[in-house]
């Protein structure tokens, strides 16, 4: 299946749905990534702390690099210039591939000045390591500050938002900017098949409620990267395209936070 994408403020295309590896390492890494890939995902979001870039290296060996969306991150504690040249060249090498499509600052910093971060990233954009940078975790007064400092354009923000967990202020500051949100945690770390009111429209739309949960993040108008072993769940997670979540079942939704 063709998984629609969203077109970021530097024309870049970037899948919708993806699928998350935080705490994804060892044989459950190398046996999902591939079958994701098989399945149709094309956007895999990893990151520098995560450990399993070398885990997922082999399943993208198979592949077209150009078709496939790889983001990655440098953690809070690399956030110098040279330490954020350094990671990257890393992560490229460990994921054994000439760029990565998005290099996020995975944590804000108070200790690293961020414009200097930011140079390096520029830097990195120059040398071809990564079409584009962003940030994650960014709250609205990291946003604030990353904006005024940024040599090259914040194309996204990976947050935490989820049916119970909705910082709006972040995603309203992103949406003035052109910013693009990723969603992650987006499934409740698993909580969301528990939840009543996502239980309740489920019935409705005759879905999961995970499928209820990522949908109606796809309404937000948000990019979603939930993390999935099993080829049920991957598959699972596939499936979000074809129904929708109605007004009256947002605002239900809207009062879980």
């Amino acid at each position: 299946m063709d998984i629609p994408r969203e077109t970021l403020k530097t024309g870049a295309e970037m899948p919708k749905l993806g699928l998350g590896t935080w705490q994804l390492t060892g044989e459950d890494c190398l046996r999902a990534v591939p079958m994701a890939l098989e399945m149709g995902y094309d956007h895999i979001d990893t990151a520098d702390v995560y450990g399993n870039h070398r885990e997922i290296a082999p399943a993208l060996r198979d592949v077209d690099r150009d078709s496939i969306w790889i983001t990655s991150k440098v953690n809070r504690g690399s956030l110098r210039y040279d330490d954020v040249l350094a990671t990257c060249e890393k992560n490229l090498g460990e994921l054994a591939v000439d760029y990565l499509d998005l290099y996020l600052i995975h944590w804000p910093d108070p200790d690293a000045p961020m414009e200097e971060t930011f140079r390096a990233l520029a830097r990195l954009v120059d040398e071809g390591m990564t079409r584009n940078i962003g940030v994650s975790n960014f709250m609205v007064e990291h946003l604030t500050e990353a904006l005024a400092v940024a040599e090259v354009p914040i194309v996204n923000n990976q947050i935490k938002f989820n049916p119970v967990t909705q910082p709006w202020d972040v995603v309203e500051l992103c949406r003035e900017h052109d910013i693009s949100v990723t969603a992650y945690s987006p499934i409740m770390r698993g909580d969301a098949p528990e939840n009543t009111v996502l239980q309740e429209i489920a019935a409705e739309v005759e879905r999961t409620p995970v499928q209820v949960a990522l949908r109606w993040l796809l309404q937000q108008e948000m990019i979603v990267i939930p993390k999935a072993t099993s080829e049920a769940h991957l598959r699972e997670n596939l499936e979000l395209f074809d129904f929708h979540i109605s007004p009256e079942q947002d605002e239900r939704i809207r009062a879980l936070a």
